[in-house]
């Protein structure tokens, strides 16, 4: 199939824009590449040192002529997600001794859970943690006595900050190897239903936790098509997990199988292999426009746009909200996936999952087949299914017709022409919105404002009774100068409700919302932040705004000329619950336009 025209342009524009970072990143890369196996480098002194604990593996170490594998994981066992991964390090070790490799636990990153700090101070600090588990895994792999990497992580930060890392690290090969949803709990309709009636103050917390602890219930990932799973599909669309090994629940066969195969892979794909391939020559420029193209496709979370900028510069790639902007409008929406629709994680799974999507979309043109990937070939790998039988992993083609339509359309007959997500700009700034779960009804908003400086106050206005109109609710100095750039999805249950009661309903933030989020109109990630002169700063409560997804405008229609902007007083922002360890990051890091990182 011909490429998509607007696939190809993006890609191009990409690619030129890109020349000169791309090239010294490579250059980089491939002088480090040339330097050989890294642990020919040590003293032996220094090797001694590296292997001191390793018992059996020692002599193999030493002799230097079998692969090492380093392995960066974000266990912990407060995080649902991340939890399964305790057991691996053991599981891959075993692995790589059966191929005749060895593997170490290289270092721990931070996972912190947004579920647990949403709407919390903690989540001041979610943000930044991506460029912390960057620096994490760095020191880690700075030990030098790696010929690969196998990085364990799921969750919302932690795949960034991982792939930040990688591509640091972008001359010796690196796997990517998920720990699966967990299996399905309340249906997540169910599960807003009864948030919604809490905000209304119809049901007691009691009734409320029940209905958190059914949702939530078990090891792995949260089974709504939030940020986490998000990024378990970029990890397939980009070719740096094995085919298939996204959405296998834990616990498994196959499950089992897929990490050992992944440490298998790791071992061949080293310098000291015939199939030498680093990660700098999988992330490039096509590989991030498949992920973009993914994201739309499947009607991903927002969180995304700030970080797939973040982690394309670390590989020498650059993008913008244009590039973004310019795929949806070409991208169908292939994928009704909560909160886009009611099916979860393991439905969408099960109805053909990212291996229909996939080659249905590269049959349509719309993704990049000549990709290099962990698995060897191109993307066409990634459209088959695997299988555990007779104690192996084998794979098939994958599913050519969807076996639910309610979940899963081919792109011929999409739930929406476009994907999910509209570039906004305007007088008060460049921002982003995600319109999959947004009904059409609600793409264009026209109200006075109603300005507050934390969603704790917003949300105070409506327990008393003040949001009674039609209202479009800015919420400002939420960005990562300001303080940390926190998710407001604690805010959602509240604004839909307002949007139930007949209410035009919006809201307008320099801040972020959950992956989770979607309903009500969200003009969100507004650039510059208030913190940095941002136009945002120039509104008062009020003025008339227009939000207009169709057009991709957000406009004030109140005269701001003369206005000076609104300061706010930013001093408690900077202390508790570890905040004050980050005044540098609040100081030094770059606007959302750019990923909002601190650290490229």
């Amino acid at each position: 199939m011909t490429l998509n025209s607007t696939v190809d342009r993006v890609t191009d524009r990409i690619r030129a824009r890109s020349e000169e970072a791309r090239k010294t990143y490579l250059a980089r890369m491939a002088a480090a590449a040339a330097e050989g196996p890294r642990r020919a480098h040590l003293t032996c002194g220094n090797q001694a040192h590296a292997y001191a604990a390793m018992g059996g593996d020692k002599d193999t170490l030493v002799a230097d002529r079998a692969p090492n594998i380093g392995i960066i994981t974000a266990y912990n066992d407060m995080l649902s997600a991340h939890q399964p991964f305790e057991t691996y390090p053991a599981k891959i070790r075993e692995a790589a001794r059966a191929a005749g490799g060895t593997a170490q636990v290289a270092g721990g990153v931070p996972a912190m859970c947004d579920g647990v700090t949403q709407g919390q101070t903690g989540m001041e600090l979610s943000l930044f943690s991506r460029d912390v588990i960057a620096l994490a895994a760095g020191v880690g792999l700075s030990h030098n006595v790696f010929d690969a990497a196998l990085y364990l992580g799921v969750c919302d930060k932690i795949v960034p900050g991982l792939i930040m890392a990688a591509a640091t690290f972008g001359y010796i090969p690196g796997l990517f190897v998920p720990a699966g949803p967990m299996t399905s709990g309340l249906p997540n309709d169910e599960k807003a239903r009864v948030r919604q009636e809490f905000a209304k103050g119809n049901i007691d917390r009691s009734e409320l936790m029940k209905a958190e602890m059914a949702s939530y219930h078990g090891p792995g990932t949260c089974t709504f098509y939030g940020t986490a799973n998000t990024n378990q599909m970029l990890m397939e669309f980009m070719g740096l997990h094995l085919p298939g090994a996204s959405f296998v629940n834990p616990h498994t066969d196959l499950r089992e199988a897929l990490t050992t195969a992944a440490t298998t892979r790791a071992l061949e794909i080293t310098a000291l292999g015939n199939e030498y391939t680093p990660v700098s020559d999988i992330l490039d420029e096509k590989a991030f426009v498949n992920g973009l193209v993914g994201l739309m496709a499947t009607g991903g979370s927002t969180n995304l746009v700030l970080h797939l900028p973040a982690m394309a510069r670390a590989a020498g790639v650059i993008l913008d909200l244009e590039d973004f902007s310019d795929l949806s409008d070409a991208t169908p929406l292939m994928a009704k996936v909560y909160p886009n629709g009611l099916a979860d994680v393991n439905h969408f799974h099960a109805a053909g999952g990212l291996q229909f999507m996939i080659g249905n979309l590269l049959e349509a043109g719309l993704l990049h087949e000549d990709v290099k990937t962990v698995a060897g070939g191109g993307l066409s790998d990634y459209a088959k299914d695997p299988k555990f039988t007779d104690g192996r992993i084998s794979y098939s083609d994958g599913p050519k017709e969807t076996l639910n339509d309610k979940i899963l359309r081919p792109a011929a007959d999409p739930f929406a022409p476009q994907g999910g997500l509209v570039q906004l700009s305007g007088n008060i700034g460049r921002g982003v919105i995600k319109v999959s779960a947004v009904a059409p009804e609600r793409h264009i908003i026209e109200a006075p404002v109603r300005i507050f400086h934390e969603q704790h106050d917003c949300k105070a206005a409506f327990q008393a009774g003040e949001l009674t109109e039609d209202t479009i609710v800015v919420v400002r100095f939420q960005g990562p100068k300001s303080n940390g750039m926190p998710e407001l999805h604690s805010l959602t249950p509240t604004l839909a409700v307002l949007q139930d009661r007949g209410l035009k309903v919006a809201l307008v933030t320099d801040g972020r919302m959950s992956g989770a989020s979607g309903k009500v109109p969200a003009a969100i990630h507004m650039a510059p932040e208030a913190a940095d002169g941002g136009p945002i700063a120039l509104l008062r409560d009020g003025d008339i705004v227009r939000l207009d997804a169709t057009k991709g405008t957000l406009e004030c229609l109140t005269d701001l000329t003369g206005r000076e902007p609104a300061v706010a007083d930013l001093t408690g922002n900077g202390t508790g619950v570890g905040r004050e360890i980050f005044e540098q990051f609040r100081r030094t890091v770059g606007p959302s336009t750019d990923g909002a990182a601190v650290i490229l």
